[in-house]
Order: structure tokens, then sequence, then C-alpha cells
């Protein structure tokens, strides 16, 4: 089904590239692109989540203090500001899957480097530079994924991919659960190793973004991709329609400059999504990160049912992210955000006004904001890609993502001193403020993006 396209302008060849693709079904190959992807996203979100249950134990080994606690969370976070910002860029350069390999090489080494600490410090810095690599892989994987799948399937598509990482996460704390008590927090970061094994099939089974080339003007190799995934539709009798040429405006191959996401419409896209990062993310990764170590030294329970009760948090997390990727395509993004954050101002003051005393009555209300906001922060990656076209896309996605890094990072530190100055309870109160300028920002700067094509959304 190869197509010449010789001596046609880039953007006319581009936009009959993007027709093609739009029309191609979730065929075989499609759905192994997402489980290798989702792999190395499932080990990336637990790598991010494992310090936190392996935390009880090393307050204890190393005597570490609450506001250590807070730097150590947090250094994962800061690296990750890096590594999205610099990642996404890279992308935009070289490709997303030279970009991927990176990454996942960065924080697989970084991983081997932990299993070294021999202090707070040491910790703090190894987390550091492991954040640099899995800040890049998370937003690239998405831009990645959303590249490959048309406007109708896309949410439902990426969602079930997306949701790899709230379960990743909640694999942190199965692990913690049962090896840290048995074979001490070390045994948490050589599980960390695995990703290693998918340098393979990420090297030589995976194909470029055929947006991405046709965006780079490489007509010839988007070509050959798009082919070989129509020809793979057609053996597995998949429906394959006319393609619809849609006109793609000339900017769509014009070079990368990341000014761009601050000019014209960009502007307030921008602003808004990183808005939604920081708020989510703050509140979400601040209470998970904290809640074992919080169980244990201010409620005194011991460390593996501290672990559990962290653990029942992240399960379900997941369960609610399920709901959210079988229904935000019909719901749509800003209306879903929107209720999702004043939602969960109701846990979080109701637990301000019961005054957070007993591990059971944290247990049950922080859960559930956790819950609301998780069909927010997983899902944040789909709409991030939405809102920016295919040249601005991996970075916007990548600079959004950061303020997910700075809000993770200034989370745990704002509960460390909230808890080590007035007391548990104001850090759900403080929280519920950050709930409520969320829903402001999205409900005031937010734009709806289902089942709309990626190059209308964005010209």
């Amino acid at each position: 089904m190869t197509t010449s396209y010789a001596g046609e302008p880039t953007a006319v060849a581009n936009a009959k590239i993007v027709g093609r693709l739009e029309r191609i079904p979730v065929t075989r190959r499609l759905l192994m692109i997402r489980v290798i992807i989702g792999s190395a996203t499932f080990f990336d979100a637990y790598t991010v989540l494992v310090i936190a249950f392996a935390m009880p134990a090393l307050v204890t080994e190393w005597g570490l203090s609450p506001g250590q606690v807070g730097l150590i969370l947090s250094a994962g976070y800061v690296g990750q500001i890096f590594g999205a910002v610099g990642f996404g860029w890279l992308a935009e350069r070289i490709g997303r899957m030279p970009t991927l390999l990176i990454t996942i090489i960065l924080f697989v080494s970084m991983d081997i480097a932990c299993l070294f600490a021999w202090n707070g410090a040491s910790m703090m810095v190894f987390r550091f530079f492991q954040g640099v690599g899995t800040g890049g892989e998370v937003p690239i994987a998405s831009a990645y994924i959303n590249e490959f799948i048309g406007a109708k399937k896309r949410g439902r598509f990426f969602l079930l991919y997306e949701l790899i990482f709230p379960i990743g996460l909640m694999f942190a704390g199965i692990a913690g659960y049962f090896l840290v008590p048995n074979f001490g927090w070390k045994a948490l970061f050589i599980v960390g190793l695995v990703p290693a094994i998918l340098l393979i099939p990420l090297r030589f089974m995976m194909p470029e973004s055929p947006r991405w080339l046709a965006s780079k003007g490489k007509i010839a190799r988007a070509d050959k991709i798009v082919s070989m995934l129509e020809r793979e539709a057609v053996r597995e009798g998949k429906p394959l329609p006319e393609p619809v040429e849609r006109p793609i405006d000339a900017r769509a191959t014009a070079r990368s400059d990341w000014r761009e996401l601050f000019r014209g419409i960009y502007l307030r896209r921008t602003l808004m999504i990183w808005g939604l990062w920081l708020c989510a993310y703050m509140i979400n990764n601040g209470m998970v990160t904290w809640l074992p170590t919080l169980y244990k030294t201010q409620f005194g329970v011991g460390t593996q049912d501290a672990i559990f009760l962290g653990w029942i948090t992240s399960a379900v997390g997941v369960l609610a992210s399920v709901v959210c990727a079988l229904t935000i395509d019909r719901v749509g993004r800003k209306r879903w955000y929107t209720w999702a954050f004043l939602l969960a101002v109701v846990p979080l003051v109701t637990l301000f006004f019961l005054g957070a005393t007993s591990a059971i009555q944290v247990t049950i209300f922080a859960t559930a904001t956790y819950a609301i906001l998780q069909t927010v922060t997983f899902s944040l990656y789909l709409y991030s890609a939405e809102l920016y076209p295919t040249r601005l896309r991996a970075v916007g996605t990548g600079f959004g993502s950061a303020w997910l890094r700075a809000g993770s990072s200034l989370g745990p530190v704002i509960v460390g001193f909230i808890v080590a100055g007035v007391g548990i309870q104001y850090v759900f109160l403080t929280f519920a403020a950050v709930a409520v300028l969320g829903a402001i920002t999205i409900g005031k700067l937010g734009i709806e993006t289902k089942g709309q094509v990626l190059e209308e959304l964005s010209p």
C-alpha cells in the first residue's frame, strides 16, 4: 500500500499520512506497542513510589528526621523536572524511540546506584538522577502512543495504556509489604532492574512515530510504517475505510520552537495544563509518598501494616482509574476534571475537621481523595498530548509534566514541615485549598478535546 509522494509539498504529504493513520484500526501490533511501552511505564511508576515503601525502614536504619524524609521523597521529583524538560526537547530533535532508550538506561542505572546508598544524602543524590530518567520516559511515551491512534479511539486506547501507571504504583506497595520485612529495603530496588530487558524489544521491534517523521519531512519513512500498519490491518480482517484527508496547517512541518508554547492559542493551554499538573500532583503525591511513614511515626503502626495501609490507597486509585478510562470519552476531559477537583475538597475538609486522629480515619478519607484525583493525574498525559501539535507535543507534554514533578517535590516537603510545625490535620486543609485552585483553573481556562483529530485541535 506504499504511496508515492514525490513532488508534493511536505504539508500535503503530511496531511495524507495523517489521513491514512487516522483510519487504522487497533491491530495486534498497536496492542503490542501499548504493552511494551506500558511495561516501561509500569516500572517507571514503580520506581517513582518505591522509596515511599522503603522509607519506614530507612527512618529506623538511618535515624532520619521528618525534614530529611521530605527531602529524600522530593529528590526524585526534582530530578524529574529536568528530565521532563530536557528529554522532551531531545525527543523533538532526534525522535521518540532513541530518546526513550536513553531514559530507560538512565533510570535503571540509577536504580543500581540506590542499592549502594549508605545514608540519606547519598540516597537523595541517586534518587535525583534516577528522577531525571523517569521524568523523561513518561511524557515521551505518552506522545508516542497518542501519535499512533485515531481521534475516535484515542481516549480509551491511551488511558488503558496509562492505567499501567497506577498499577505500577500499587505494585510498589505489594512489593514493599512482602519484601521489606523479609529481605530489607534493598530488595525493592532489585525488582526495579527488570526494565533493563525491555531495551531489546524497544530497540528492534518498535517503529518510530509516523506523525513525528512526517512532521520532520521524512515522508518516505513515515509512509513505510503506515503502509505496514495498513497491511497488518487487512491481514487481520479489520475494516480499513477510505482515508479522510484534512487540510493541515503549513506550520505542522515547521521546525520545533519551544517558545511557541507561550504564543497564540498555546499560551492559555500551557498555563492551564501547568496549573492542573501542579495542583493534582501536589495533593496526590504529597499524600501517597508520606502515608506509610505517617502511619508509623504519627500513629505507631508497625512497618508492615503501615505499608499495607499505604497499598490500600494505591489499589483504590487503580479502581478509580479503570472507571475513568472507560467513561472519560463520553463525559469529556474538562467536565471530568472540574468535578474531580471539587469532589476532592469534601474528604479533605472532613479530615481536617475530624482532626486526623487515627490511622483508620486517615486511610478512609485520604484514600477517597487520592482515588478521585487519581482519575485526573493518570489521564493528564492524554489531555496534554491533545493540546499541542506534533512539532510541540513531546516538548509541550514534557514542560507540562515538569510541573507534575514540581508539585510532587513540593507536596512531600509541605507535608513534612506542616506535620512538624502545626499538626497533621492542617496538611489536609492546605490540600483542600489546592484542589479548589485546580477546579478554578480547568473551569476558566480548559478546552474540550474528546473525539477531535489532533491536527484539528492544534494547527
